[in-house]
């Protein structure tokens, strides 16, 4: 019976089966990892001598799963394009993906191969688009880049993303994920014109390094705890790192020796890998958060506090530029340790609170102006008296926010 699907298929609309060819019937289409790039038939369990299972026992395909409707129509419309002609087996006329019904789904349907630049849903139509890019007919700009030239690019992306982060998801963060993304994807793109590595690779080198350091979840390792996680994190890391370090120690140098010049100092610190060219704070936290995970951190929070009136002390005590510059180095390290060991991201409170002033400066200036007067010719009192009304009329504009967006008894909204 299947045969004779893909034979119609053949010669009604030119199916080239040793290219590939993707066959599921209507309940498996949400958890297939459809291709829109290769010919795909749906066909009824029938054909396939195949029970049709329950829906709810299908489970959808991790990275297709977030819509709450993941019947085999919206599957379609999410991976092709609208206009994308839809053959019907043993029927004369064709239809679309977008007038495709429950009732065209009891047949056998064949979906010919989309061009990768009209199914922007697929996993792989982004690769594709870098390289088409990068050909001598590809864009100008796109040809000119290096991974050097692209590292501001990728800096940007990650910064827009980090912005885009609120309480919840959003449509704007899933648009900055697809920016950060690309810049991986070009990075890949240069990495396999030079033969290095390619997609596959950077794909495969995550999922092992993420599979190998989870054993409580593949493997038969126990966990009780998130702190346990971070412990074990370490402990495979610092393994890793030693693995690494063993492989080189053992690879003899241009000169034969097994050892080179640097000696001890290849042994390799629980603090590489973090990167010189994080923000300062984030580094900072992180480089605690190690250390801590290790062992190397106060009993409790009372010693940072202690140590941060020490810091305090000493850069009181500073007298030129350069002590006060370590003093000061010194006091935000201590200070960072504090949020870590308050559960905070120092590098998200810090960014509130510059937010947060400049928002009261903001009212500040304004304020200012309506009185005719310039910041610089005032004094501290007075310059004290407008943040204070500024942080007056702030509160009050946040308690307005809160009065309108608050649901109201019977379930609405007030203020709509």
């Amino acid at each position: 019976m299947l045969d004779a699907l893909v034979a119609e298929a053949r010669i009604r609309w030119g199916l080239d089966a040793s290219a590939g060819l993707q066959v599921v019937s209507p309940r498996h289409l949400s958890a297939f990892p459809i291709e829109p790039s290769r010919p795909l038939l749906v066909v009824p369990p029938s054909v396939l001598r195949a029970a049709e299972p329950p829906a709810d026992v299908v489970a959808p395909l991790p990275g297709r799963h977030s819509r709450a409707d993941q019947g085999a129509l919206a599957v379609l419309a999410r991976l092709y394009p609208a206009d994308h002609v839809v053959g019907r087996i043993g029927v004369a006329e064709t239809t679309t993906v977008a007038n495709l019904t429950a009732t065209d789904l009891a047949g056998a349907l064949y979906l010919a191969a989309a061009s990768p630049e009209l199914t922007p849903a697929s996993p792989w139509t982004l690769p594709w688009i870098a390289d088409r890019l990068r050909r001598p007919d590809g864009c100008p700009w796109d040809r000119e880049q290096t991974h050097v030239s692209l590292k501001k690019h990728l800096l940007e992306e990650a910064y827009e993303v980090y912005d885009a982060i609120g309480d919840s998801a959003t449509p704007e963060l899933a648009g900055e994920l697809g920016d950060l993304l690309l810049q991986i994807v070009l990075h890949a793109q240069l990495a396999a014109e030079a033969g290095v590595f390619d997609m596959t690779d950077v794909q495969a080198e995550i999922g092992r390094k993420i599979v190998r350091r989870h054993p409580h979840v593949f493997g038969d390792a126990r966990v009780e705890t998130a702190g346990d996680v971070n412990r074990q994190w370490e402990q495979i890391k610092r393994a890793e790192r030693e693995q690494v370090a063993g492989q080189s120690s053992a690879t003899p140098g241009a000169g034969g020796s097994a050892v080179g010049l640097a000696g001890a100092a290849e042994v390799r610190s629980s603090l590489d890998g973090i990167s010189r060219s994080m923000p300062a704070l984030a580094a900072a936290q992180e480089m605690q958060e190690r250390a801590a995970h290790l062992g190397y951190d106060w009993p409790d929070i009372v010693g940072v506090i202690d140590k941060v009136h020490e810091e305090l002390a000493e850069l009181a005590a500073a007298s030129s530029p350069q002590e006060k510059r370590e003093e000061v180095g010194d006091l935000l390290l201590v200070v960072t340790n504090l949020a870590r060991r308050n559960g905070v991201d120092a590098e998200d409170a810090l960014r509130a609170a510059a937010d947060k002033f400049r928002s009261r400066f903001r009212r500040v200036e304004r304020m200012a102006r309506e009185r005719n007067v310039q910041l610089r010719d005032l004094g501290l009192a007075e310059l004290d008296e407008l943040w204070d009304a500024a942080k007056v009329e702030e509160r009050s504009a946040s308690r307005e926010r809160s009065t309108v967006d608050a649901p109201t008894a019977n379930g609405k909204e007030a203020g709509r």
